[in-house]
């Protein structure tokens, strides 16, 4: 198995090195890339040290079976025919091809088989908050149709990159020290504040990590499912947290939706609250599931339910995603 990835030096690009080596993924060759300034960059796997080569067009991905890339969507999209002309699944974590028809968009937990059909040869990875969202949801779909979500998220500075989770920590050692904090990767100071916008806005006055979360929903759960969402940046490192609504076509009980929160696959149910037994971000980071608690019936809706989940942003939220869409090729064997 001959394996690449590109945006090595990234937050997620490190991410995958993690994943792969915790997993045990079969590689027999590793591949790393990234941008000229990362180029020369020395990083080990597995005990063996490999230097990120540039990213340039040409037939560096001759002989690759797969490709994961975390590079960004300009990126993504110059260079996919590179990337997958020779044969190569390209499992891509940006949001260049999400909405595209003919790409599926994969949580292995929700729509495992549509990775099989990629004319292209590429497979997109959903955003962060979606894939946490829709793990949790496909426990209450399977005992009654969604109709609509309504979502607050509460997102970690992980969200934007390795460089930002650096300023939050600066900010706060920069304001206990009594100096001015430095804000470069945030519209506001996020030490000691929220910010009610991720990503910019759009006509309808929704950002554009909140229509992610409307319109990929719908394509991975093959649904007319509404989902009404805020996104929030919150100063926490890593781990996004969801407060979720739900509206189903027959009323569930609680006892049912927990049974199948703690049966579905990828969720761990933490919903004790007369013990304060419930998740938090600060205690999900580097954890693998999606973990969910606060269940509680909607009192304003005889169909509604409402609970929170927690996921980390940088492992289920896009390399583990990526990584277990690969296993599922392999263990289907649709990657040989």
């Amino acid at each position: 198995m001959k394996v690449a990835i590109v945006g090595a030096s990234g937050a997620v690009g490190q991410e995958f090195l993690r994943v792969l080596a915790e997993r045990n993924f079969p590689i027999d060759e590793l591949l790393l890339f990234g941008s000229s300034r990362s180029a020369g960059s020395v990083y080990e796997f597995k005990g063996k040290k490999y230097t990120v080569k540039e990213l340039v067009h040409g037939d560096d991905f001759k002989g690759v079976d797969i490709a994961f890339t975390s590079a960004g969507a300009s990126i993504s999209k110059e260079f996919a025919t590179d990337i997958t002309k020779f044969g190569a699944v390209m499992i891509d974590n940006s949001s260049a091809f999400r909405m595209e028809n003919d790409i599926p968009l994969v949580v292995p937990e929700v729509n495992a088989a549509d990775a099989k059909a990629r004319p292209r040869g590429i497979i997109a990875n959903p955003n962060c908050t979606t894939i946490q969202m829709v793990v949790a949801l496909k426990a209450i779909e399977g005992l009654s149709h969604i109709k609509r979500v309504h979502v607050s998220t509460y997102q970690a500075a992980s969200g934007a990159g390795a460089a930002a989770m650096d300023e939050l920590s600066e900010q706060y050692a920069q304001i206990v020290n009594g100096e001015e904090p430095t804000v470069s990767k945030f519209a506001y100071q996020l030490a000691y504040n929220v910010i009610p916008q991720v990503d910019v806005f759009t006509d309808n006055g929704y950002t554009k990590e909140e229509m992610k979360m409307y319109n990929e929903t719908r394509k991975i759960m093959h649904s007319n499912i509404e989902v009404s969402a805020l996104c929030v940046r919150v100063p926490s490192l890593r781990a996004h947290s969801e407060a979720i609504w739900l509206e189903t076509e027959k009323p569930i009980s609680m006892e049912a939706a927990r049974e199948a929160f703690a049966k579905a696959e990828g969720v761990i149910l933490q919903d004790d609250p007369a013990n304060k037994v419930y998740p938090m971000p600060l205690f999900v980071a580097g954890k693998d599931p999606v973990f969910v608690g606060r269940i509680r019936k909607d009192l304003s809706n005889p169909n509604g339910l409402t609970f929170w989940c927690v996921g980390d942003q940088i492992k289920k939220g896009a390399a583990l995603n990526a990584v277990q869409i690969a296993e599922y090729l392999i263990k289907e064997g649709d990657i040989k």
